[in-house]
């Protein structure tokens, strides 16, 4: 198979002695990309000379200016935005609280305004079974502060959101529904065009959180009809730190930061235009050649996935087999616990992760694996590989012993390396 390698750092020996001289497999690029080059170099000039202030009206604030609604136009063409859709943020997490807190929130002040008696959707917010904790711990907080009851709609075995749910929820009305555009932990892609159809047939406003999707898969934000759509830089190489929601401005959001007004009023404090380059430049390289870099890509995953199957039967493929992130593989692997799995690939060069790289730490079984109806055993031994370029031969061939000779070093039952 032909393809670039992925990134690689070189380690010594004495840095870690298990992998010897190898270099480092990184397949964890669903947690981060590397950030390219030209990206850097974009974002330079605005941090050493074209400095100011853009809601300054002298000469270097016009110019930051310019370059900051160049880099907002750029963004939104590749997403099927437009300029004024965009509202830049500190990354996908802000996005997804902007978004749902504040829809929830300028709900809350046209009740208190208002003198007419048109009715206003319940104190109810959707989200599906598999959100991310952005999406799920807003609508939380909600229902802590303010009372708001969350509907989690169910999904099935391979995460995909049940349609005829959300329909029968959407019907009793609700101040916002929340769905993802494709999953963090199993790489499925939702029904998010049927789900948005279903929701504003209701009258349900919807926000969708694409943070895994922009970047590795077309968004088209006016041709989805979504009402507000996160984004996250540093999944498709801009630096962390960096993401923006787009929001149509038929949907109110109440700010939850006070200050100089700037983003549409919506998100304060000095807009950081290096920043925006940043993502304008990584997004359009990465939908640059999209549609044949993932042909190669889905090829890849797929070589990578009969290889693993191979290396440890019994591995069990989680997520839409087909309709998936086309540089996304992830397992259940049997009889041993995932977190400790992932720690003997580590020491073998080989970087993959274990559920949602923002719960890391916690120990917790994946709750898109119990939201797909497994046993909290089985979701606990799941892994996820993840990468941007299609893999070397060599380096699929690796991965696969790599999982053989951890299996046999943690001593997993039932579990008879191949010769």
């Amino acid at each position: 198979m032909t393809g670039q390698a992925i990134p690689e750092r070189q380690h010594t020996t004495s840095d870690n002695p298990a992998a010897g001289s190898q270099h480092e497999l990184y397949l964890d690029a669903a947690a981060s990309d590397a950030v390219s080059a030209d990206v850097i170099n974009a974002m330079i000039p605005f941090l050493t000379d074209g400095y100011g202030n853009p809601s300054s009206v002298h000469a270097s604030g016009k110019t930051a200016a310019r370059a900051l609604d160049a880099a907002r136009a750029s963004f939104a063409a590749d997403l099927g935005a437009r300029p004024n859709d965009v509202i830049f943020t500190s990354g996908g997490t802000e996005a997804d609280n902007l978004a749902i807190k504040g829809i929830a929130l300028a709900q809350i002040r046209r009740e208190r305004n208002t003198t007419t008696t048109s009715p206003v959707p319940p104190k109810r917010i959707l989200i599906s079974a598999v959100e991310h904790p952005a999406v799920a711990q807003s609508a939380q907080w909600l229902h802590d502060f303010f009372g708001f009851d969350v509907v989690r709609i169910p999904v099935d075995a391979q995460a995909h959101l049940d349609l005829d749910a959300l329909s029968h929820e959407a019907e009793q009305g609700a101040a916002l529904a929340c769905i993802m555009m494709a999953n963090n932990e199993v790489g499925t892609i939702e029904p998010v065009d049927h789900a948005v159809r279903i929701c504003h047939a209701a009258g349900v406003p919807v926000h969708v959180d694409a943070v895994q999707a922009a970047g590795t898969i077309p968004v088209d934000f006016r041709g989805l009809d979504a009402d507000t759509l996160a984004i996250s830089g540093h999944k498709f190489g801009a630096p962390k730190g960096l993401g923006a929601l787009l929001a149509r401005s038929r949907v109110a959001i109440e700010p939850l930061m006070s200050g100089g007004g700037q983003e549409r009023g919506v998100r304060s404090g000095t807009p950081n235009v290096a920043g925006a380059i940043a993502l304008a430049v990584a997004l359009r390289e990465a939908c640059s050649g999209m549609e044949e870099r993932n042909t190669r890509l889905a090829a890849s995953r797929d070589v990578l996935i009969t290889a693993i199957r191979d290396a440890v039967p019994g591995a069990t493929l989680t997520g839409d087999p087909t309709n998936r992130l086309p540089g996304h593989a992830s397992f259940v692997f049997p009889n041993v616990n995932g977190e400790a799995l992932l720690v003997d690939l580590d020491a073998r060069g080989v970087e993959v992760s274990s559920g949602s790289a923002c719960a890391i730490g916690r120990h917790e079984a994946p709750g898109t694996l119990l939201a797909m109806g497994l046993s909290e055993t089985d979701a606990k031994s799941a892994l996820r590989f993840s990468f941007r370029e299609p893999l070397h031969d060599a380096d699929i061939r690796r991965i696969a012993k790599a999982l053989r000779d951890s299996m046999t070093a943690l001593h997993v039952p039932d579990f008879a390396p191949l010769n």
